[in-house]
């Protein structure tokens, strides 16, 4: 699929719990505010039906917009909203297989913890790498333990597909993950979790954009 990476700079992960009693719409509506490029939808203990009216929701007001809308997981979700595209980890759909059912007019993002995982990733057509977990996180307990910012140093090295961070990143550590070859990067309870959630994310496309102007990337 031909996008912009830009579009790609600044994913913002739901999550029901970690957003203090907030519902998704006003999340997701105050995290496009403040200049998020990526609503990823993630809800691992929704039934279909309900991730499917979330997913309606979502899918309008991305539109509405201009945002992306990516669902996490649930490939059947995806093509039933019409999203944007799906992004797969290791325990999920066989990526290939996903890709499949997606078709090549849409996004497809694959975790990756490791080299040898970043290179199947490709070769079953990942649009994008997911790459982590780069710090502790608390937010994914699935997550595995924390990667560092040398695995992206690695793959930017590498590769050119581009690099979403995700894992334990906050203000005061994205611009290091950018520095060290992510195209952007994921979050949840930095910008779910915050008091402020336009403001979370303002700062953090700030930080953001400073460090793609300093690696020429504008």
């Amino acid at each position: 699929m031909n996008f912009d990476v830009r579009q790609l700079a600044l994913h913002v992960l739901t999550d029901r719990v970690l957003s203090l009693g907030r519902d998704m719409v006003t999340v997701a509506t105050a995290a496009l505010d403040g200049g998020a490029t990526v609503i990823q939808l993630r809800d691992k203990t929704a039934s279909t039906r309900l991730l499917i009216e979330e997913a309606v929701a979502l899918r309008a007001l991305t539109r509405e917009r201009g945002a992306m809308l990516i669902v996490n997981d649930r490939i059947d979700v995806a093509l039933a909203v019409d999203a944007d595209g799906a992004h797969v980890g290791q325990d999920d759909m066989p990526a290939a297989l996903a890709r499949q059912l997606l078709g090549p007019e849409r996004i497809l993002g694959v975790s990756a913890g490791n080299l040898e995982e970043a290179a199947e990733a490709i070769i079953a057509g990942a649009d994008y790498l997911g790459v982590g977990p780069i710090y502790a996180t608390a937010s994914k307990a699935d997550a595995g333990q924390p990667q560092g910012t040398a695995l992206l140093r690695e793959l930017a090295a590498q590769h050119t597909l581009p690099l979403i961070a995700i894992g334990g990143i906050h203000a005061e550590n994205a611009a290091e993950v950018i520095q060290a070859g992510a195209t952007g990067i994921a979050v949840i309870s930095a910008v779910v979790s915050a008091p402020d959630i336009t403001a979370a994310t303002h700062d953090l496309r700030q930080i953001l954009f400073a460090g793609w102007r300093g690696k020429n990337m504008l």
